[in-house]
């Protein structure tokens, strides 16, 4: 707690220079992705905390943390409660917080290369509507006082190959060219660092398990576009690979290529790219087109070789996660109760053997017993706990694939885990085959659907407080949009091509959680017969068995004992083939008919 005192002591005494009575650090970089380098884990920096979302405010005299649900139980552990009063996200906007703390005449310093334009609007109308003003500060006052911070990491790009995205970036540009033409506007700044990523074909190593190059892009009506990050990260054969009308420019270019954009029309999303670099673009003379990045919707739906290169991935990761059920059953069998390090470094080791395969996609959270209550429970951020008899394990964990991105979550005994677990289990089982059994009009958003996969919780009185289901993007983000499923209100359909997470979870305080995840993918089944409007389903991509010993049988239903039967069935004739010996036997026994 004294190292953190002191860092709080740093930045207030900045703030004193700055003649500022707050100061906002969000869980945040330049690049607002959700994935962040070390040298820009600016709130970690000065709270402790190390979970993907979350907003400081530091006051003069005292200083708050906000998080969502997924980390109300880590932010406990992590974050003193003598130096930040913690309050959840959602439930204590921080903005509203603010306005309850400060007096008339307020001065509130951020970054505005932190927060997303939209994000500046509303705070600036909910301040001010308080007589508080939003100050701009030029510098980073935490980068000021964080003397020992890491230095940026420079690796060179991916090119990646066309048999992997199945449309070559001069094609796509062209395609998004035909957007901005139909907008209206001359050119779309491209701010999102996937969304740059998917135009190039391009990948990288800038971010842990999310294969980037930090950048940005300015692409015109015509399809040219000028692509803003460290050149020295872009490796031979570059121009050869993305085609005619690309260059590369240093970040520090960027307000002079703006300043070339006087009276041009220039489309960006007020929700994803910062404020700074929108506020440039109006201050050099552009006329701003605020809508969504047009390359968002066309890069979640996936090409038949992408959608393919999916399959393939998930079929090579089921034999991993295979196999390590197969050890880890073995193990426990043996009285081998290892720790949560153990089990998440085995699980990776197996991955790691697999083709095309370059890194996890997230940090695998492997929880053992009450730590599973956490549903984004992170074992390195203590000491890894043992597994324990008579418990339930969760292990979350994906793969990053030169054809594909993955994420399964799988619930697993470790002995006999009880009647109330198993109950619990097969009420969120029973939700995941609900949503994934559902067939629905074209036009449905996962906002619609959200309710399939908790009624069997609701009905009990129980919830969880996490969406039900994230895009995944092709060797991208394994959480990506505009797609989701979930209680928030979202104008976003569902299309073909799309890969989305079934994922309902619950969890209980300090006793145990539990969550069944499976990727899907979103295919035509035909038309509707009155209408001729496309209908759609789900295709399961995930190839692994759910832990028959989790589940209380009499709480199925006929249809859903057939569902998990022929899931089983197909599981073992897909991945059956590719294994042999002991993990082979184990597989037929975890996949047999119940």
């Amino acid at each position: 707690m004294e190292e953190y005192s002191r860092r709080l002591e740093s930045v207030r005494a900045q703030m004193a220079e700055f003649r500022l009575d707050a100061l906002i650090v969000p869980r945040a970089d330049e690049y607002l992705g959700e994935y962040i380098p070390a040298h820009n884990e600016r709130l970690r920096w000065i709270t402790g905390f190390t979970g993907s979302a979350g907003v400081a405010i530091v006051l003069r005299e005292s200083a708050a943390i906000f998080v969502d649900g997924r980390y109300t139980e880590q932010v406990q552990q992590q974050v003193s409660s003598e130096l930040f009063e913690i309050l959840h996200l959602v439930e204590e906007p921080h903005l509203q917080w603010l306005v309850e703390q400060l007096n008339s005449g307020a001065r509130v310093g951020y970054d505005s290369r932190m927060h997303p334009l939209r994000w500046q609007q509303q705070a600036s109308k909910t301040l001010g509507k308080a007589s508080i003003e939003l100050i701009p500060v030029t510098e980073n006052l935490i980068d000021r006082c964080w003397l020992d911070r890491p230095l940026p990491e420079l690796h060179p790009a991916i090119l990646l190959e066309e048999k992997y995205t199945g449309q070559g970036s001069a094609s796509k540009r062209q395609e998004i060219g035909e957007l901005i033409t139909a907008a209206g506007a001359d050119a779309a700044y491209i701010f999102a660092a996937d969304s740059v990523a998917w135009l190039l074909n391009l990948r990288g190593r800038d971010v842990p398990c999310l294969p980037l190059v930090l950048g940005s892009g300015l692409l015109y009506a015509n399809g040219e576009m000028m692509f803003f990050c460290d050149p020295e990260k872009i490796p031979e054969g570059f121009i050869e690979h993305v085609g005619e009308g690309v260059e590369v420019l240093a970040e520090t270019d960027i307000a002079k290529a703006f300043a070339a954009l006087a009276g041009k029309t220039i489309m960006a999303d007020p929700q994803t790219a910062n404020a700074w670099s929108q506020l440039a673009l109006k201050n050099a003379g552009a006329v701003l087109l605020g809508v969504d990045d047009p390359v968002i919707l066309p890069k979640a739906c996936k090409s038949d070789i992408e959608v393919q290169g999916m399959r393939n991935a998930h079929i090579r990761d089921g034999v991993a996660e295979v196999q390590f059920l197969a050890w880890l059953d073995t193990e426990v069998a043996a009285g081998n109760l290892h720790d949560e390090a153990v089990l998440s470094d085995k699980l990776y080791a197996f991955r790691a053997r697999q083709d095309l395969f370059q890194e996890t996609s997230f940090d695998t959270i492997s929880a053992a017993g009450p730590n599973a209550a956490m549903a984004h429970y992170n074992h390195v951020n203590g000491t890894p706990a043992d597994l324990m008899k008579d418990t339930a394990y969760l292990v979350d964990s994906g793969g990053q694939y030169l054809d594909g991105t993955t994420d399964i979550t799988r619930t697993v005994a470790i002995g006999d885990p009880g009647e109330e677990v198993r109950r619990m289990f097969t009420l969120v089982l029973k939700g995941c085959i609900a949503l994934d059994k559902i067939r629905f009009p074209d036009g449905t958003t996962g906002g619609q659907l959200d309710i399939l996969a908790r009624q069997f919780l609701w009905q009990q009185g129980f919830d969880y407080d996490h969406g039900t289901g994230h895009g995944v993007g092709s060797f991208l983000s394994v959480h990506e949009g505009p797609q989701r499923i979930g209680k928030v209100v979202s104008d976003v359909a569902l299309k073909p091509g799309m890969v989305v997470s079934d994922e309902p979870g619950y969890y209980k305080t300090d006793r145990y959680g539990m969550r069944c995840e499976n990727l899907v993918v979103v295919t035509e089944i035909g038309k509707m017969e009155d209408t001729g409007r496309p209908w759609y389903g789900f295709e399961v991509l995930t190839m692994v068995p759910f832990d028959m010993r989790m589940i209380d049988v009499a709480l199925l239903t006929p249809a859903e004992l057939n569902w998990l039967n022929s899931y089983h069935s197909k599981v073992l004739a897909v991945i059956g083939p590719l294994l042999e010996g002991s993990d082979l036997q184990w597989l037929e026994a975890a996949t047999s008919p119940l």
